[in-house]
């Protein structure tokens, strides 16, 4: 993905240690991380945007608590915008859309958890906004038994509704 820097962000999706902890295990947790880190080190380099989201609820990612906090090994720099959110999309109830057009945002660059939860909801309501979403096909996952699938059906509605599939080594700011 070859973007002018001013128009493009890149959005981090409830990596959160919590998700981590689960009895399930993150589908390709090792390699999530390590695709996540390396997608922020480049946006970093080219002076793209990186958002980080973290949800939370009464029950669970309780907003605040050990579990709630982005995964110790991605470590968001002084400065960078955290959108806290409530619902699947990034977009809802929050000031998310208005973050991206204060600063021009045409492109997002998605990735994170879970895949067919809120990776799922918020690329589809960013293409609903007009935005030009490109959905990094190997940074996303989830704590599911069915991960695998759950992926390729996702990368592919999603690549329907008019995203762009790109793997984290293909994707360059």
């Amino acid at each position: 993905m070859n973007v002018t820097p001013t128009k493009t962000a890149l959005l981090i999706i409830d990596v959160q240690s919590e998700l981590f902890k689960k009895s399930t295990p993150i589908y390709r947790a090792k390699e999530l991380l390590k695709n996540l880190q390396t997608l922020a080190d480049q946006a970093h380099l080219a002076n793209i945007p990186v958002i980080y989201v973290q949800h939370s609820s009464n029950a669970f990612l309780i907003k605040g608590s050990e579990g709630w906090q982005i995964h110790p090994q991605l470590k968001p720099l002084e400065g960078e915008e955290i959108i806290h959110k409530r619902h699947p999309s990034a977009f809802k109830e929050t000031g998310l859309k208005e973050l991206l057009d204060s600063k021009g945002i045409q492109k997002l660059a998605i990735a994170g958890l879970v895949t067919h939860g809120c990776v799922k909801a918020t690329s589809l309501d960013a293409l609903k906004h007009g935005y030009q979403v490109v959905l990094v096909s190997d940074a996303h996952s989830s704590y599911s038994k069915d991960a695998a699938k759950l992926i390729s059906e996702w990368n592919e509605k999603i690549r329907k509704a008019g995203a762009v599939l790109q793997e984290t080594g293909a994707v360059v700011f």
